[in-house]
């Protein structure tokens, strides 16, 4: 039984899970630094309560304030989100130390599957496919070198360095020449100590042109684990996802229910408990390979919610108070498409931007759904990732998802930071994109010199901002008519969008 959940996050995840929150009809209790105060997700929550000190390591990071909030106004239950503390170890256990239960898998399963190299030797005994290459478990640097230098004889190249405890790219480096191995594993190390205190590496055969495809799991307490069909999350740009999908394009039910069946393994293998991802990469001629297992709610979770109809947040609440998870077989209906909306300006290395929101205008319509932790007024920074909002279609077929995806993108406007909205329509028109023949090499192969919009600002473009902004009409019909457009739309945002359509 589960009366208060404190959430241990922020921003559009905190949202999230605090909405099925009070769906359920629980109380909850949302943290917040100083400098979030005032932001959407407090004001969701039954109590929100402000923590002490200024950095993310004082604040979101701080396990004994946050479990000190927990016991003082009554949390029986913590869940985490994604990010932050959500693949602690540490802090799982802390939090079930504590008598309160933790939205989550068992402890000793985050920490077997957050040590790469601990979940592939897992995996292969659990005769789950894993990708070609050898485990280095040493944190000698000159023993690791050498039985690397050894190893990548016999795993060939071009070859994938990692991180035995890496994660979003970190610590991991692609070698095509013998002669740039031992820089790179140095390099590679590192980035690894610095990220995460741990210098262990190890060496995989780097497979080109293959997908990404992940299998959505739960299990519960009863012994039932099931999977929920997969999502293609191939378009990545320096290994974060961009671009997510359910059903894969390429899918056919034999290949599904052969990967479903891996990942039922995998987290068997572990006594899984709760939401889950087995992340695979999937070659050319079919076969697959495990990646890593992510021990807690996945950012693009809402595709496979609606192309299934399960709320796994809700199945989460559920199953951390021991009830049996409420979904039956597998049926997936439609098609689902999800692109994350960052503040950051594509046209320059997708550098992260900041600036106040002064126009934040949402698409709706049918079949449109937002998942975001801002609202108009509210100030970017570059406190947090920039990561503004997860947009997300569903249609009866993928043809009239993408061409969903593109209206809603066109009439998505955000004004005041700079934002990949224009690099995200563009995306949607791209062939392989159209046709499904993504892999995890997309946007390095189709812009390699970096996306560069195809037109340039004018003074025009500011005016019709400063309209925009403004929100006056006789000032959108004054520049209209001035820079000559015929028959020009009623709405400033109109124009904009039909000038970068």
């Amino acid at each position: 039984m589960i009366n208060t959940v404190l959430v241990a996050n922020r921003g559009e995840i905190a949202c999230r899970i605090l909405r099925a929150c009070n769906e359920a009809g629980l109380n909850s209790i949302a943290i917040y630094a100083p400098n979030d105060a005032g932001t959407l997700f407090t004001e969701l929550a039954s109590r929100s309560v402000r923590l002490e000190g200024e950095t993310i390591a004082d604040t979101y990071l701080n396990q004994q304030q946050i479990l000190a909030i927990a016991v003082e106004y009554g949390a029986d239950a913590i869940h985490p989100g994604f990010g932050f503390l959500s693949e602690r170890a540490d802090f799982a256990q802390a939090v079930i130390d504590a008598g309160i239960n933790w939205i989550g898998p068992a402890p000793q399963a985050i920490e077997m599957m957050g040590d790469k190299m601990t979940a592939r030797m897992t995996m292969k005994a659990a005769g789950v496919p894993v990708i070609p290459g050898e485990e280095i478990d040493s944190d000698d640097e000159a023993e690791m070198v050498a039985a690397i230098v050894e190893s990548s004889q016999r795993v060939g190249y071009p070859l994938l360095l990692k991180a035995s405890s890496g994660g979003g790219g970190k610590g991991m480096r692609k070698v095509e020449d013998p002669d740039e191995l031992v820089e790179a594993i140095m390099s590679a190390r590192r980035e690894a100590i610095t990220a995460f205190g741990d210098g262990r590496v190890y060496v995989e055969r780097l497979l080109t042109g293959s997908k990404h495809v992940e299998i959505q799991i739960l299990a519960d307490k009863h012994g039932r684990t099931i999977h929920l069909g997969e999502r293609e999350c191939s378009v990545q740009r320096r290994h974060q996802k961009v671009f997510e999908e359910s059903p894969c394009p390429v899918m056919t039910e034999g290949l599904r229910s052969r990967m479903g069946e891996a990942a039922v393994l995998a987290a068997k293998a572990v006594d899984y408990v709760g939401a889950g991802t087995v992340e695979f990469l999937l070659a050319a001629n079919g076969e697959f390979f495990f990646l890593e297992m992510n021990t807690r709610i996945q950012v693009e979770h809402p595709v496979t919610e609606m192309v299934t109809g399960v709320d796994l947040v809700r199945e989460q609440l559920r199953i951390a108070a021991g009830e049996p998870m409420s979904c039956g077989e597998l049926m997936m209906r439609g098609h689902s498409i999800e692109v994350r909306l960052y503040a950051e300006d594509a046209s320059n290395n997708f550098l992260p931007a900041i600036g106040p929101l002064a126009i934040f205008r949402a698409p709706q319509g049918p079949g449109i759904r937002l998942d975001t932790g801002v609202r108009e007024g509210d100030l970017v920074t570059p406190n947090y990732d920039p990561m503004l909002a997860k947009l997300i279609v569903w249609a009866p077929s993928r043809s009239e998802a993408l061409q969903r995806m593109r209206r809603a993108l066109d009439e998505f406007v955000v004004l005041g930071t700079t934002t990949n909205i224009r690099f995200l329509r563009e995306l949607c028109d791209n062939r392989d994109v159209v046709s499904g023949r993504t892999d995890t090499m997309l946007i390095e192969r189709v812009w390699p010199d970096g996306w560069h919009p195809d037109y340039e600002e004018t003074t025009l473009d500011a005016a019709l901002m400063a309209a925009a902004i403004s929100e006056s009409a006789g000032l959108h019909r004054a520049v209209v008519a001035q820079a000559g457009i015929e028959s020009g739309p009623t709405s400033p945002f109109q124009t904009l969008n039909r000038r970068y359509p």
